[in-house]
């Protein structure tokens, strides 16, 4: 008999899953899909925000449900940033994955070349600046070049919709409320990223962005000791930490009376 039933995803599926356990009352934890914000502060270390995100970005072509995708940046630091992110992007070694000097592999299939492509071109058409990548390699494969796109407005479907790919959307912001407030913006709540030399704005950031995980000054990592999920669209309840293990059990309440 089925007591429980995990799934890692996309959110679409995600939610027919929890419908169909929700008829027969099974438990159902729900690890989906997000559009990770990184919001990098005025005061953070430079070096560290780029290298950080450029690992993190690009890892397995951007396609992990908790790869940084919109990168919110205070407006002193925002041209430095993009500038510095697009030049270790080209510099990106793209081929075979089992190749000793591969850096980012291909695609999953062809369908990821044309929604990326599609995303580029709809973010450059409402004013976005295309500063490294935008197209597919010209060779065998599902290849795309590393590609980082500045200036994206909110209404770019690429702010808008998971991209999955090696695709990093970078946007100015004035105040770091502004960056929490679009960091919320999106029904997605998986994992976060941010970078301050500030305590004061550490605090501000962990308590306000409606994120399940949230990284400050490094990258994804995650542990057994560590609960790893989502909130909001990006599912709910935990692979990991003490709190994995509720979903398997069932509290029961007993009371006995001497006769």
């Amino acid at each position: 008999m089925i007591r429980k039933i995990t799934f890692t995803g996309s959110t679409a599926v995600g939610k027919q899953l929890a419908a169909l356990a929700g008829q027969h009352m099974k438990r159902a934890t729900m690890e989906l899909g997000g559009h990770a914000p990184v919001i990098v502060c005025d005061d953070a270390d430079l070096d560290l925000a780029v290298k950080t995100a450029v690992q993190s970005k690009f890892r397995n072509a951007g396609q992990v449900c908790i790869s940084p995708t919109r990168f919110l940046v205070q407006r002193r630091m925002a041209a430095d940033f993009a500038a510095e992110f697009a030049r270790q992007a080209d510099r990106l070694q793209v081929g075979d994955g089992l190749a000793e000097n591969t850096q980012m592999g291909p695609l999953a299939n062809a369908r990821r070349l044309t929604a990326l492509q599609e995303l580029t071109q709809d973010a450059i058409s409402r004013g976005a600046r295309c500063l490294a990548g935008g197209e597919r390699m010209d060779r065998a494969g599902n290849f795309w070049r590393p590609t980082v796109l500045a200036d994206v407005p909110l209404d770019a479907r690429a702010f808008n919709e998971e991209p999955f790919g090696p695709m990093a959307l970078i946007r100015p912001f004035d105040t770091l409320e502004e960056a929490i407030a679009e960091a919320n913006r999106l029904p997605y709540g998986l994992a976060g990223y941010a970078f301050t030399r500030s305590l004061k704005n550490a605090d501000l950031l962990t308590r306000h962005v409606e994120v399940g995980m949230l990284w400050v000054n490094m990258g994804p990592l995650a542990s057994a000791e560590m609960p790893f999920g989502g909130i909001k669209e990006s599912g709910h309840g935990t692979e990991g930490g003490m709190e994995a293990l509720e979903a398997y059990l069932n509290t029961r309440s007993v009371a006995v009376m001497n006769a």
